[in-house]
């Protein structure tokens, strides 16, 4: 039956969220984690929260995902679970040697109330935290915000932590990133080489999340941010945040504590986004954009050109996570074609006042929504009210396009039955590429499956 019995009659909802467009911030702040070298992840609470944060993130990355718990059991849900966060540490230093433990909360501590910071420094104190290792901690409750929130906590957390200013300005850019796949970090480093500009990204899941198959595991791959780059961007000239939501706290907070400017960039998904990244990118390093770039740039435009007549006026509905969705929805407008249903489970102002301001001339009346009540449910009624020709998104829209016969492109996180998302970028111009053809293929594939036979043709 899956979801036939969605109502199409909209009806507006205060206290009830229905199969949400998100999931909790812990996995985000996990996930952040992992984009710095010999770092083991912690969650403080059950055992329960820590194994359902590390099977969503190994599906979607088909990937072993390491990280530790605080194991809470009756007493530290009633008494607090300092006692286990302070042996934990001496345990996983004993026994797994990370060179950073990131420590963030789940609902049960936050409800108890448990301080990460005051237990952080206790375990130094009593010598828990061996000399070199470090250990950071983020304030990350489930039940507020999103995996978004999670993850800017604790990129925040990194810039607050560890960032050091020794009043030596360094010829290097910051470039906080946003929640991104690992190949978007990888073709983020990829095309600052190209620029000819070192920067530091933070946090890199690149070498981590997508690490080669050498034969034997490895529980610390070699990607990630290391500690010294860490420490060295508070003496950088400059940082870059990618994503309002996930990337501009850091950015924020490197500011605040070693006076580093900085500015906010969408994620550089498609043409526009990608192209005010590299100029940002390159303004502040005082380079210019080589050739090679520009042709990448070409490319993408020429094969926006030559295919026009497909993407034209095709109407999409997409959810997923904002930083994502804001310079996704801008190269649809860009390929002519018509977002007209959209929601994020995540909250926040800024969402819906970016997404008129794209929307404004092309699809003025387009429907928007964000926080705890734009859910898969109220997508769906939207669907059915205005069926559309495409949806993007995670894995969990594949019910809703199978009911509505919709042709459907994974983007997004989770995405827990297709491969390839973490190792084939979405960003930049190449990105870019790759969203085209991935839109063209479900497209065309539709337009051959219901064509008349004596309209079935060989070229199209």
């Amino acid at each position: 039956m899956l979801l036939r019995h969605t109502k199409t009659e909209v009806m507006e909802r205060e206290a009830l969220t229905i199969n949400p467009a998100k999931t909790c911030q812990p996995i985000g702040a996990m996930y952040a984690a992992l984009g710095i070298h010999g770092c083991l992840p912690h969650s403080h609470g059950s055992q329960g929260c820590c194994s359902y944060h590390r099977s969503t993130l190994t599906r979607h990355y088909k990937e072993p995902v390491m990280a530790a718990t605080s194991s809470f059991t009756e007493g530290a849900s009633v008494f607090g679970g300092q006692a286990n966060l302070v042996s934990a540490i001496d345990n996983i230093f004993t026994v797994y040697e990370p060179d950073v433990i990131a420590v963030h909360s789940t609902c049960l501590s936050e409800t108890i109330g448990d301080d990460l910071k005051q237990i952080s420094t206790k375990a130094k104190d009593d010598g828990k935290v061996p000399e070199g290792k470090y250990v950071i901690h983020a304030a990350t409750p489930s039940f507020v915000g999103s995996h978004v929130t999670g993850y800017a906590n604790m990129v925040q957390a990194m810039a607050e932590q560890f960032a050091e200013s020794t009043g030596n300005k360094l010829d290097q850019i910051n470039i906080v990133a946003g929640w991104m796949e690992p190949a978007d970090m990888r073709e983020i480093k990829r095309l600052a080489k190209e620029i000819g500009v070192k920067i530091q990204l933070f946090p890199d899941t690149s070498d981590v999340l997508d690490a080669p198959q050498i034969g034997k595991h490895v529980f610390y791959p070699k990607g990630g941010i290391s500690i010294p780059d860490l420490k060295s961007t508070g003496d950088s000239k400059y940082s870059i945040g990618l994503g309002c939501f996930s990337g501009e706290p850091g950015a924020i907070a490197l500011e605040k504590t070693c006076k580093v400017p900085f500015q906010t960039e969408d994620l550089p998904i498609g043409l526009r986004a990608t192209d005010r990244f590299l100029t940002a990118l390159a303004k502040a390093a005082g380079v210019k954009i080589p050739d090679s770039i520009t042709d990448e740039r070409g490319r993408l435009v020429d094969v926006m050109t030559d295919m026009e007549q497909y993407f034209d006026g095709k109407k999409v509905a997409l959810f997923g996570d904002p930083d994502q969705l804001i310079p996704l929805t801008e190269f649809l407008v860009d390929l002519n074609m018509k977002p007209v249903h959209i929601v994020s489970g995540t909250p926040g102002k800024r969402f819906e006042q970016r997404m008129q301001a794209i929307l404004s001339e092309t699809v003025p009346d387009a429907n928007i929504k964000n926080g705890p009540q734009a859910d898969m449910y109220l997508l769906h009624q939207w669907i059915k009210n205005e069926p559309v020709d495409l949806l993007i998104g995670n894995t969990y829209g594949k019910y809703i396009a199978r009911d509505e016969d919709i042709p459907f492109v994974r983007f997004g996180f989770p995405i827990l039955d297709r491969i390839g998302h973490s190792y084939f970028p979405s960003a930049g111009y190449m990105g870019g590429l790759r969203l085209a053809e991935k839109i063209l293929g479900v497209l065309m594939d539709r337009q051959d499956r219901d064509a008349p036979e004596e309209s079935f043709e060989l070229v199209m």
